[in-house]
């Protein structure tokens, strides 16, 4: 059945716009290319677009070489503002961006362990405020914008350690992780009452960074091994990031593997493969070879002395570490390999970049003697930053997928 002219005219709207989110600015000439519409068609799209204050003339296009230049349309930057939080248990880091993700305010504040539940929420919502504060999207816009909703957050996207609920997509319960944590997400919803918030789990973020702008762009199948203080995996399947029947695909620091002193619980991974691959654990494997490094920044100190082995390589002390390290890895990373033969592992997070190609060579060799099932492996390109940029991409990807939708369906 044909679509009725209004479904019609809303799909090719949704797809200029997606174009025009991918490619950049574009003229009415490209955007026909592009889509395969009608000139007039196209012509009507853009008017439409540019009276809803979705896209707008950014330039002209000095390609042609007689007539009047093109003008190139662009989508209206700050038609939404957007933020993103990396929540660890060791603090909170924040950045501000347009509704295209320029950057435009960014900070971060450690929050100790024994800071109190309601001050540690207190410190993350007030950081929030202020980086929109300085990326402007706080102030008072102009009466038309304010009243199409221009100049305020539109979107918070927020990656935190744990499971989120598959049915209500918040943040559930856990005695292992800080109990602001939780308290962070009403706290927002009520500071920013306009703003819509949205929370994943910082594992499956850094995937989806992963896999839009990082190592993972050529793969629609692969497993990340996040490798940073803690321990996770994120799945990625035929394009879709699969979370589970709990919300807890991945939770592979839980897996029992050998090589440990015991075996892990329903509320303590000590004795999974968290054992093996944790920061700690990575730090006292690390000292019986003998690799020394200092910790730099909020990093994980296994990130350091990561770096230090790779850095004098060649050495026992040095090439014995990384053979352990890539002896650990492989057994968590064929154990995921059986159950869903991914073709590509990548080591994420900060020890993971840290290890770079070097050390994800180590560990594909490993499985290529453990396992009959091809796996590439590779390193990440993003470390620990993936999360707030998965975070971003997610906040971006919510604000969007509203703003650009037929008016009947907002």
């Amino acid at each position: 059945m044909p679509a009725s002219p209004s479904t019609a005219r809303a799909i090719n709207d949704r797809l200029a716009l997606r174009l025009l989110q991918q490619e950049g600015p574009l003229t009415a000439g490209r955007l026909k290319q592009l889509t395969g519409l009608s000139r007039p068609t196209v012509a009507d799209l853009v008017e439409r677009l540019t009276a809803s204050g979705l896209i707008t003339v950014v330039g002209e296009s000095g390609e042609q070489r007689r007539g009047p230049n093109a003008r190139v349309y662009g989508i209206v930057a700050d038609r939404a503002h957007l933020a993103a939080l990396d929540v660890r248990t060791e603090g909170v880091s924040v950045v501000v961006s347009d509704l295209v993700g320029h950057v435009l305010a960014e900070a971060s504040v450690p929050i100790g362990g024994d800071t109190g539940t309601a001050p540690a929420v207190e410190q993350a919502v007030a950081l929030v405020e202020r980086v929109a504060k300085e990326a402007g999207t706080l102030g008072a816009p102009p009466p038309r914008e304010l009243a199409q909703g221009w100049g305020r957050l539109h979107t918070v996207g927020i990656g935190a350690p744990g499971l989120i609920d598959p049915a209500t997509g918040e943040l559930r319960d856990s005695s292992a992780l800080p109990a602001w944590h939780r308290r962070l997400v009403a706290a927002l919803q009520e500071r920013l009452p306009e703003a819509r918030v949205l929370v994943e789990n910082e594992t499956n973020l850094a995937a989806l960074a992963e896999q839009r702008d990082g190592i993972a762009r050529d793969r629609d199948t692969f497993v990340l091994l996040w490798l940073g203080h803690g321990t996770g995996a994120a799945v990625v399947l035929d394009g879709a990031l699969r979370r589970g029947a709990s919300g807890g695909t991945g939770e592979i620091g839980f897996l029992p593997v050998p090589g440990t002193t015991g075996l892990p619980s329903a509320t303590d991974c000590g004795g999974g493969f968290h054992s093996l691959v944790g920061s700690a654990a990575i730090a006292e494997l690390a000292a019986e070879h003998g690799v020394p490094a200092r910790s730099e920044g909020y990093e994980p100190h296994a990130a350091a002395l990561v770096r230090q082995a790779l850095a004098t390589s060649g050495s026992p002390s040095a090439d014995g570490f990384l053979d352990a390290l890539a002896d650990r890895l492989a057994i968590g990373a064929a154990s995921v390999i059986a159950v869903l033969d991914p073709g590509c592992v990548v080591l994420g997070g900060e020890v993971g970049q840290a290890g770079g190609a070097a050390l994800a060579a180590r560990v594909e060799r490993r499985l290529v003697r453990m396992s009959p099932l091809p796996t590439e492996v590779r390193a990440s390109t993003l470390g620990g930053g993936a999360v707030l940029r998965g975070a971003l991409l997610t906040a971006r990807d919510g604000a969007q997928d509203e703003l650009f939708a037929p008016p009947s369906s907002r």
